[in-house]
């Protein structure tokens, strides 16, 4: 099992090349860009350049805001760049936020244009890799043009690990059919997890062939070392739990009614409010609550035969609690 770190949400990318550092010198396995308030994409570049070890990744990227062809020619210098360390993790993020902040599209299929998505990316890289001929014909894409100009090089890590992150059951058996990993949303349980999402993951690697330890499973955890921590957590958990497309997490321990109440509120701008319809159960459910001394062991505990990777949702900052991300590090 392997711990990794994300990058903070508000990190500015003149401060990438610290945190890059003081992730790879602490131990972590993997360090993670998030698209929130900037690009992942141009975080990873510095990621890149400024380590020799560390891995790095997208978690996630919004790949329904973007040209397939646009992300597989980044990820593959991104690839070349690492020497073979990048992560492309993809996200379909919700409707609204397609529709009405990226002014895209939304699908009929969600998992089938995500599964083309997929395909033709890999049909770009094998063209450039082994020069075989670029013809993909899909419902969402229609790709046969190209030529030398377009065409960068061949390198010496043209496999490039796809994740993909989903909260219900049709993303995660494709993740199962045709990625190599899968984003956990934090927004989980050990339960939902092993009840839900594994089996489909299995289910859709069985489906092409494949077995679920093809898929490294991320589990983005939500963590309770102290009180501040505690408020934190209660607030994302009714920020997340409010969106209908999460409903069947709630819906999975008995607290729908709760996630149609927060929805209402959401509706009506009552962010301050909605905090406090997450009772300190639900808070136990969703996060692992532990002392920094022992938040390792509860850890391994709550995710083992479930994750193979676990990335605290907490921002990893260099200089702030040097000895908790020490002493974590360490115990993985």
């Amino acid at each position: 099992m392997y711990l990794d770190v994300q990058i903070a949400p508000y990190t500015k990318l003149n401060e990438i090349p610290e945190i890059a550092r003081a992730a790879e010198e602490m131990g972590f396995s993997c360090l993670w860009a998030a698209e929130t308030q900037h690009n992942p994409f141009l975080a990873s570049v510095l990621v890149a350049e400024h380590t020799k070890r560390l891995k790095l990744g997208t978690a996630i990227i919004v790949s329904f805001a973007r040209s397939p062809a646009v992300m597989a020619h980044t990820a593959w210098d991104l690839a070349e760049q690492s020497k073979g360390r990048f992560i492309l993790g993809l996200g379909t993020q919700v409707k609204p936020h397609i529709v009405r902040r990226f002014g895209m599209p939304w699908p009929d299929s969600v998992t089938g244009k995500l599964r083309e998505q997929m395909a033709v990316m890999r049909a770009f890289w094998r063209y450039w890799q082994e020069n075989e001929r670029l013809s993909f014909s899909g419902e969402y894409y229609q790709i046969n043009l190209t030529s030398p100009f377009f065409t960068p090089s061949s390198h010496d890590h043209p496999d490039i690990p796809i994740f993909i992150a989903g909260v219900n059951i049709g993303l995660a058996k494709l993740a199962g059919e045709a990625a190599q990993g899968f984003h956990t949303h934090p927004f989980h349980s050990p339960a939902y997890l092993e009840d839900v999402i594994i089996p489909q993951i299995a289910a859709g690697a069985a489906s092409a062939g494949r077995t679920r330890d093809a898929v490294e499973v991320v589990a983005h955890a939500f963590v309770v070392t102290n009180d501040l921590e505690r408020q934190m957590v209660r607030q994302q958990i009714s920020f997340y739990a409010s969106t209908p497309s999460y409903r069947s997490v709630l819906a999975h321990h008995g607290w729908e009614e709760v996630g149609n109440q927060l929805s209402q509120m959401a509706k009506a701008q009552q962010w301050t409010q909605m905090p406090s319809l997450i009772t300190d159960e639900m808070v136990e459910t969703f996060a692992t609550i532990a002392a920094p001394a022992d938040l390792a062991d509860a850890l391994k505990e709550r995710y083992n035969g479930i994750a193979e990777r676990i990335n605290l949702y907490l921002p990893f900052i260099p200089g702030e609690r040097d000895d908790f991300w020490k002493q974590l590090s360490e115990a993985f």
